[in-house]
This record gives structure tokens, sequence and C-alpha cells, in this order.
């Protein structure tokens, strides 16, 4: 091969590298600053609850009579996209999970009770991050009732960088 042909080859195989490694997706990147967080507290004696600042753009959240329950549902906006909720349903214990915006990155949600005096860690919770426009987890707890529990939101999987949470003074009840 002469040494114009090599060169040339060369010089292509370099630019083939170069482009495929712009071409290749990026990593999720984790939100920062950390996404907005509101959160809505509702005593389950007084429910079924609906309406008002449980309406949302997806599907509404809806919470069921439960005696002694004290439900929270957690929304999540970054520069102005609704872009997950989190809920906690007293009746049946029910974690709610959505990753509402198709971004390439979601959110962990740890949750932990206590009862009668003992800390009981449950697991962590997100969304399956599909190309749906809403992915949504759905996780039975089994909690005792009248358990505190907390449920914090985490930016990443390692749950370094906490976004917000329910939890202490603030927990939900089951």
């Amino acid at each position: 091969m002469s040494g114009t042909r090599r060169f040339v080859g060369l010089l292509l195989g370099a630019v083939l590298a170069v482009g495929a490694l712009f071409g290749t997706a990026a990593p999720a990147q984790a939100y920062s600053p950390n996404p907005g967080l509101s959160k809505y507290y509702y005593d389950t004696d007084s429910c079924p609850c609906s309406g008002g600042n449980l309406t949302d753009p997806f599907d509404g959240t809806y919470f069921s009579y439960d005696a002694g329950g004290l439900a929270v549902k957690m929304e999540m906006s970054d520069a102005g996209w609704f872009i997950g909720k989190v809920e906690f349903h007293p009746y049946d214990e029910k974690l709610w999970v959505y990753d509402t915006k198709n971004d390439g990155d979601t959110f962990v949600v740890s949750v932990s009770y206590t009862s009668g005096g003992s800390y009981h860690y449950v697991g962590t919770f997100q969304a399956p991050g599909t190309s749906q426009t809403v992915d949504v987890t759905v996780a039975n707890l089994d909690i005792p009732e009248g358990a505190y529990v907390d449920i914090s939101v985490y930016d990443d999987a390692e749950r370094s960088d906490l976004i917000g949470a329910a939890r202490g003074t603030g927990a939900a009840i089951a």
C-alpha cells in the first residue's frame, strides 16, 4: 500500500472513531440543581379525597378512607416540567412512583418504617424507565397499621443526593 493510501485510511479511521464517540448517547445525568419538591398530606380519616392539589396532568390522585392513616403525595418539577410524583396510600399500604418526563433520568425512592419501637428498612423503588410518556411502579409494602412510614426521594441510585422526604415528624402513617 502506498504512503498516501495508508495516510487516507488512517485519517478516515480517525474521523469514524471521533464520529462514533460523539454519536453515542451520554449516560443519564442527575438533575442539578435538584428538582423542586412539593408535599401534600391527607388525613385519610376524612377521605375519600381527590381534586385540589391532588390534581395533576397525568392521572390525578385519589386517596381512599383508612382510619388513622396519613397519606402523602410528593410532586417534582424541574424548569417548569412536571417530572414525577410519589404517593403513599395508607389503604393497602401502596407506594406509587411515577416518572413523567422521558429525559433519560429518573429518581429513586427509599422506604422504611417504625413500628413497635423498631426501625424496618423496606427497600428502594423507581419507575421502570421505558419509552412511555409515563412510567409507573406500584409497590405493595405490607406495613403494619399505625406505623410511621419514612419516604425519601433521591436523584441517584446510591442514595447520596436527597431531593426531599416525608419522614420523621412529616412521615406518612400506614
